[in-house]
């Protein structure tokens, strides 16, 4: 699959799933703001609305960092790093189990 039909496939996926979550979110926080207001003892709720914002947008914003820093340019790279620093530790480890004291 070229790059071009992945960001496509992406772009869809985002804009089938991005508008159900606005809306769960949406009228999840709308709950919280009617019962606040309903309710004599409803300011119990203001506390969740505030860390139900502070969490979806420290998570907006670690996203956003996570794309403009480049995370997700190359993804398959970590793994292949990875495999050859073990590669090198073994060759390390080895070299010092065979080499005399």
């Amino acid at each position: 699959m070229s790059r071009k039909w992945k960001t496509i496939a992406v772009l869809v996926m985002a804009a089938l799933i991005l508008p159900i979550s606005a809306y769960g979110f949406g009228s999840k926080l709308y709950e919280f703001f009617v019962t606040a207001k309903k309710f004599e003892g409803g300011v119990f709720a203001v506390t969740p609305i505030v860390n139900y914002l502070l969490v979806g947008i420290g998570f907006l914003f670690l996203l956003g960092w996570a794309i403009f820093t480049g995370m997700f340019h190359d993804i398959e790279a970590p793994k292949y790093t990875m495999l050859e620093r073990e590669r090198e530790l073994d060759r390390a480890a080895q070299h010092a189990h065979h080499s005399p004291p």
